[in-house]
């Protein structure tokens, strides 16, 4: 089986290598489930970061910043205006699925 891998925006690159970004939230991209994950980045496919997916969670994108305990850093209308720069047509009732991961190995 190859090697699940999900693209980043170079963006937010940092904080994964750093161990600050913990999860990612997609909306109808491929399946990933638990096990290794590379991270690549949308502009550079040789700059990569290697995480460890600990599980998967599917829900209403309105309860991602409750479950993530973000809810005063990202309330709904800031939330929803990030998810479109990726998925314009997203909503706040939209199945999301959020990845969760361990920082990656040194």
């Amino acid at each position: 089986m190859p090697l699940q891998n999900l693209e980043i925006v170079p963006r937010l690159l940092p904080d994964v290598r750093a161990g600050r970004k913990r999860h990612t939230i997609r909306w109808r991209e491929r399946e990933i489930v638990p096990g290794p994950m590379l991270y690549v980045n949308a502009q550079d496919a040789f700059d990569t970061v290697m995480v460890c997916v600990t599980h998967v969670e599917k829900m209403p994108l309105c309860d991602v910043a409750a479950r993530l305990g973000k809810s005063a850093e990202w309330p709904d209308a800031e939330l929803l205006e990030g998810m479109r720069e990726h998925y314009p047509s997203i909503e706040l009732d939209s199945d999301v699925t959020v990845i969760h991961h361990l920082p990656p190995v040194a």
